[in-house]
């Protein structure tokens, strides 16, 4: 019985050659997977060191830049505006405009309470009616003296009557005559009564001086409105309208530059509320007086063109230029500092700023404006680009940048 259980007691050799075999795998994958991770960590540029770069944005530049004498900012301003207010004192009852109505010159856009007005200049219609209806009594009674007198005076000639008949017809035709004259003046004096009623009863309507468009609304229906506003909670001003047709820049130019401005020069005008748009103008004015405070010159200049998105108050930098500009000069080019552009194996190259890494990308290159270089494809206003140090870069190198 021994001998047969240790006849069983054998080694599998070949069950332990293949052991190392199986160990194997797991760690050739895991180095596999060691490579891989590696590969792409290098190819995203986390095991090479940050480069340190100066970046500039990308922008857009107008030709009009490289003929410009002279930049000067100021506001629009509305050359016709008005406070409408009422020439009487009264509670405002309705208000027919708001902010942003247009209106045209006579048109009532406001009424105060005129109930005692409309009721006197009833009372002058009415007396003025009164005022002929007696006038044409005095002349019925004029005609009829006038029969009487003639009459008299052929029959006191023939001997007929006595002269006191005829002194008398002679008196009453006088006194006919007398009474339409006073008719007729009194008919004069109730229609003038009346007409000074209908001014009194226009007062209360409140109408747009001229062609405007309403900025401001001053008051509301139930204040007390005066023209003279001392009252305590009356208003002056109903509302606020301007001539939109009017608009200018009133622009300030320092003392020492206002020789190289004259009336008349063309201008390009940038409002900052439409920075995409550049709007053509002309010097319309300088005025002649200067501000000792600011040391500058007011300079009004007019937009030659009429656009409906400039309104009053807008803020804006002009322009004074050396010439008109052409047709072919109002549109913007894509420019960029000429320190961004690289050649690299035969292309004109930038380095654009994606998050934390840089991307080498090719572009065309146009003309130079002014201090920058015109890019005709590849990138695009608003893009950041790198400056420098461009030896240093690559696609994918990792970078920190220090804004200029």
């Amino acid at each position: 019985m021994a001998n047969e259980d240790l006849s069983k007691l054998r080694i599998d050799k070949q069950a332990i050659a293949s052991r190392p075999a199986r160990r194997k795998k797991p760690l050739l994958w895991a180095a596999a997977v060691l490579v891989v991770v590696a590969a792409i960590l290098g190819w995203q540029g986390v095991f090479t060191p940050t480069v340190e770069i100066e970046a500039a944005t990308v922008s857009q530049a107008y030709p009009s830049q490289t003929f410009t004498l002279l930049n000067a900012s100021g506001y629009v301003v509305a050359q016709r505006k008005a406070a409408v207010a009422a020439k009487t004192t009264g509670q405002l009852v309705w208000l027919g405009v708001e902010e942003g109505s247009r209106v045209r010159e006579g048109e009532v856009i406001a009424r105060l309470e005129n109930r005692d007005v409309a009721a006197a200049r009833d009372q002058a219609v009415a007396n003025v009616t009164n005022a002929k209806s007696t006038l044409e009594q005095a002349r019925a009674e004029l005609h009829d003296a006038t029969l009487a007198y003639n009459r008299q005076k052929e029959l006191v000639a023939q001997g007929i009557v006595a002269q006191a008949d005829f002194d008398a017809a002679d008196a009453r035709y006088r006194k006919a005559q007398a009474g339409v004259a006073g008719g007729e003046s009194a008919v004069k004096a109730a229609v003038a009564a009346l007409r000074g009623a209908e001014v009194a009863l226009d007062y209360t309507l409140i109408r747009a001086p001229f062609d405007a468009v309403v900025l401001t609304k001053d008051a509301d229906v139930g204040d007390i409105v005066t023209p003279i506003g001392a009252a305590a909670n009356a208003k002056a001003a109903v509302v606020t309208i301007a001539d939109l047709g009017s608009l200018q820049v009133e622009a300030d130019v320092s003392e020492s530059n206002i020789e190289k401005i004259k009336v008349g020069q063309p201008c390009e005008i940038q409002l900052d509320a439409i920075p995409e748009a550049r709007f053509a103008g002309a010097v319309h004015m300088i005025v002649p007086t200067a501000d000792r405070s600011k040391a500058t010159v007011l300079a009004k200049v007019r937009f030659l063109d009429k656009d409906a998105r400039i309104l009053p108050e807008m803020s804006a930098k002009v322009a004074f230029l050396e010439r008109p500009v052409k047709a072919d000069e109002k549109r913007p080019y894509t420019v960029v500092n000429p320190s961004a552009v690289a050649s690299r194996e035969g292309k004109t190259t930038v380095f654009v700023v994606k998050g934390e890494k840089v991307v080498e990308t090719p572009v065309t290159v146009g003309a130079k404006i002014g201090d920058m270089l015109a890019i005709t494809s590849g990138v695009k206003a608003g893009e950041k680009v790198a400056l420098k140090p461009l030896d240093k870069l690559r696609t994918g190198s990792r970078i920190k940048t220090a804004e200029k």
